[in-house]
């Protein structure tokens, strides 16, 4: 049985020719699954092709999860399944409702012939090293979210440059990566700016911000507007039953701390909108109905979703910064 046909001057590259065989003959039913290809070795003789001609169609087929390599012994058939065209490696910090809408957003536009394996890293490096490491090889995009892990740059410099892509959050290391990416300082301190006229109703602004997971940018955002426009404002670590004080504006980034304020002001009897404000980040539907409604500096991730999909369908090496806002509810 013939699995590789290389034929000269037919106008496709060699290394295509290859890949195009191996599936003809797996969808024919003739190459079944743990089956062993021809050796690098014997193709190239067999067809007077240079290995790295054959090695560039394995290990495309490879990233598909078409093939699997054992080192030493040669390269057999993983899956049957040739319509796949595209294996994304997704690594998310964490699954949260918006990240959700974003996830949800990539895989209706992405197209039905890819495969997307989604992880999570949990804002902890060796996890996001490990990830990496073993995902190296297998995929033929990779799209990260770095967050602002230290060390991740280096760690994402393992990958081959052409196929990897940031996402929501980048940095100057990871400059020279395509990017779909929030820029939390400019979007708080314009959003903070479009709801001023409200905020001079307050005494003071107050930031919680633990700083473990949320970006730098949000805190340099805040307190430059506070500055710029002369508010009175405090950033704390954590919120712990504080006593709120009437006058006061809570930006909070964290939805555990957006419950914590408001339950803490339901038993102090305090008037959301009235006694005390609040300006919550990331848009979520709860947040139009709770309390009659929750002010939001949010990105839209679902645009975040879609401008990712068609970057990389496109093939298109772009930084692009997502559009952010600020929705005024009755909470401000």
């Amino acid at each position: 049985m013939k699995v590789i046909n290389v034929q000269k001057n037919q106008g496709i590259p060699k290394y295509k020719q290859i890949i195009y065989s191996i599936e003809k003959t797996i969808e024919e039913g003739n190459l079944k699954k743990d089956e062993r290809l021809p050796s690098i070795n014997k193709v190239c003789l067999e067809f007077s092709l240079s290995r790295d001609t054959v090695l560039q169609a394995y290990e495309e087929l490879k990233k598909r999860g078409i093939i699997y390599a054992i080192l030493g012994k040669g390269y057999y058939i993983k899956s049957t399944e040739v319509r796949i065209k595209q294996r994304i490696f997704l690594l998310f910090e964490e699954l949260n409702i918006f990240k959700e809408d974003l996830y949800n957003s990539f895989l209706e536009n992405i197209g039905k012939d890819v495969q997307v394996d989604i992880f999570f890293h949990h804002f902890n490096l060796q996890v996001f090293q490990k990830l990496i490491n073993d995902s190296n090889g297998n995929y033929t995009k990779y799209i990260i979210m770095p967050t602002n892990l230290v060390g991740a740059a280096a760690i994402i410099e393992t990958l081959p440059v052409n196929e990897v892509y940031i996402l929501d959050q980048t940095n100057p290391e990871l400059k020279s990566y395509p990017a779909v990416f929030q820029n939390h300082l400019k979007d708080i301190y314009n959003g903070l700016v479009k709801g001023k006229s409200r905020l001079t109703k307050y005494e003071k602004l107050i930031m919680i911000f633990p700083g473990f997971r949320e970006p730098l940018g949000m805190k340099i955002g805040f307190e430059n507007f506070c500055k710029d426009f002369a508010f009175d404002y405090e950033i704390i670590t954590e919120f712990k039953n504080k006593e709120i004080k009437k006058g006061e504006v809570y930006v909070i980034p964290s939805d555990r701390d957006l419950v914590q304020v408001i339950e803490k002001a339901k038993l102090q009897e305090l008037k959301l909108g009235d006694d005390y404000g609040i300006v919550s980040y990331n848009e979520t539907p709860l947040k139009k109905i709770v309390e009659n409604g929750i002010t939001t500096i949010s990105t839209d991730f679902e645009a975040m979703g879609k401008i990712l999909a068609q970057m990389i369908l496109k093939g298109k090496k772009e930084q692009i910064e997502n559009k952010s806002a600020l929705i005024i509810r009755n909470s401000l």
